[in-house]
């Protein structure tokens, strides 16, 4: 009779080298896309402090302004009365900047070394996210400036969400994918809260420190991601992951046109079960092109999905901090804390839908089902959610949930299993391309969403919020194909297990 293993040994034997490389890449990736997402936030939460009611303000004893002057305490440009079509119009300056880069982004992300790509890609939107604060050192009050900055801070932030992507489904295969890139893609989420915590020290005095200061974070991170991404297993003699059965094909043999089973349904395979194939180095295969990504079974529905998910969720990281503001009547430091609410909920959203999609190999259906959830909390949060701070507060997670759940689970798990997908004959270099056109797709729709709901406030917010469910709705429609192909998948797996239950009960 063996011996059982000494509690030393068993936990050298479960936390192997690979785990820990694996578990590192996982870390890092999550702070690289945290500061991204940490360097965008700022401006949403000094918003009200660009334009704010000065009549409730003491003017200083050395102000040159006039007595009568109502805009004194304001920043210029933004002291007109068109000040929302502006501060929309700056954030559309960075938005389909990102929309049209990300489409870019994913070709240049195949061909060139992922740790040089990423580490320039942070130091430059460091670099434009402090030039944008120091406006303020500077005392400049050109729209143009402000514009120009984030058309390049746009661009150069494409280098994020494609690299971090690729590089994780290097490292990991299929299995609970859903649940550990919901854990991991919560890094948005917690780059939300950290940029609207830090705006929030400075928004009052000297707003420009709401910018720089992340962008000297996400400087920072960009010289540790030069020093220490790992961009490969085979680099450091790990063994790579296994994405598909040692067949090629997927466990329940069916057409990889079947999206309600095909391209997600993979349980024998985990991400910690590397692949038994040999380290030494072979051809290194073709990146696929533009067209030949879009051919992806699923890669267009999730697309335009996306598109409509996103628009829902970046007017809310754009304009809720100014809706509670105005709305709630909070202080600009107030107003950017009670938003983070709606980020912790995404974390929590962006959890379940990673947990149940891999629980029922249901992607699609799970995506729906949270947007159709979504329409009727975010119509209720606008009628009800300002009456009391529990409300809010409560309110705010849930909607964070919904709405953020669907897109974190289409940007990861969804992106990197059609971009492994079994069509593709184990060709990992489809994984940024496939990447870049679902969320340069998603981009489109969230530079739509602030840039429409810049336009729409100044009739009631009664309206944008009429725009943002029915962009929702719209997101649950473009899924229905695919939500249909995975029940007709569960029914005929329900079939096949009672098949096998009553030979295995009357055997002949």
């Amino acid at each position: 009779m063996r011996s059982a293993l000494a509690p030393g040994v068993w936990f050298l034997r479960a936390f192997s080298r690979d785990s820990w490389f694996r578990g590192f890449i996982l870390l890092l990736t999550f702070f690289i896309y945290t500061c991204y997402h940490m360097s965008r936030k700022p401006i949403s939460v000094v918003k009200s402090r660009l334009h704010q009611n000065c009549s409730e303000l003491i003017k200083p004893i050395n102000d040159s302004h006039s007595l009568n002057d109502t805009t004194w305490c304001d920043w210029a440009p933004f002291d007109k009365n068109n000040y929302k079509e502006l501060l929309g119009a700056v954030d559309n300056a960075f938005l389909v900047a990102y929309a049209i880069g990300m489409f870019i982004s994913g070709i240049f992300g195949e061909r060139l070394p992922l740790r040089y790509y990423l580490s320039a890609g942070m130091l430059l939107s460091g670099l434009f996210t402090s030039l944008f604060g120091l406006g303020y050192f500077w005392n400049i009050h050109m729209l143009w400036y402000f514009v120009l900055i984030q058309i390049c801070n746009g661009l150069v932030q494409t280098t994020g969400w494609p690299s971090v992507v690729t590089c994780v489904g290097n490292w990991f295969g299929k299995g609970k994918r859903g649940l550990i890139m919901g854990i991991w893609n919560s890094h948005t989420s917690v780059g939300n809260i950290l940029g609207s915590l830090i705006a929030g020290i400075w928004v009052n005095e000297q707003w420009g420190l709401s910018f720089v200061v992340p962008g000297i974070i996400t400087a920072a991170m960009g010289v540790i991601t030069f020093l220490f991404l790992i961009e490969y297993p085979e680099d450091v003699d790990c063994t790579p992951p296994q994405h598909h059965t040692s067949d090629g094909l997927e466990e329940n043999q069916h057409n990889p046109e079947d999206l309600g089973s095909g391209p997600y349904t993979n349980k024998e395979s985990s991400l910690e079960t590397p692949a038994r194939c040999s380290k030494e180095p072979s051809t290194q295969p073709a990146a696929i092109s533009f067209l030949g990504a879009l051919r992806i079974p699923g890669v267009v529905e999730f697309s335009l999905c996306l598109l409509f998910a996103k628009l829902v969720s970046y007017t809310f990281l754009y304009w809720l901090p100014l809706y509670i503001f105005n709305v709630a009547h909070f202080n600009a430091k107030q107003a950017g804390d009670l938003s983070t609410l709606f980020d912790v909920g995404g974390i929590i959203g962006g959890i379940m839908a990673g947990l149940i999609s891999d629980y029922t190999n249901g992607r699609a259906t799970t995506c729906c089902i949270m947007l159709i959830l979504a329409a009727p909390m975010m119509f209720l949060y606008n009628f009800i959610g300002q009456s009391g701070i529990i409300n809010s507060i409560v309110m705010l997670i849930i909607c964070g949930a919904l709405v953020n759940g669907p897109y974190a689970l289409i940007t990861t798990a969804v992106s990197a299993d059609l971009g492994t997908h079994q069509s593709l004959k184990g060709n990992a270099k489809a994984l940024s391309t496939v990447t870049a056109i679902i969320d340069g797709t998603g981009s489109i729709g969230a530079a739509l969403g602030p840039l429409l709901a810049g336009l729409i406030s100044p009739t009631g917010w009664n309206n944008v919020f009429y725009m943002l469910i029915s962009a929702d709705i719209l997101a649950c429609l473009l899924l229905c194909r695919l939500v249909y192909k995975e029940i007709l998948a569960w029914k005929s797996s329900l079939g096949r297990d009672r098949g096998s239950s009553l030979a295995l009960t009357h055997p002949r």
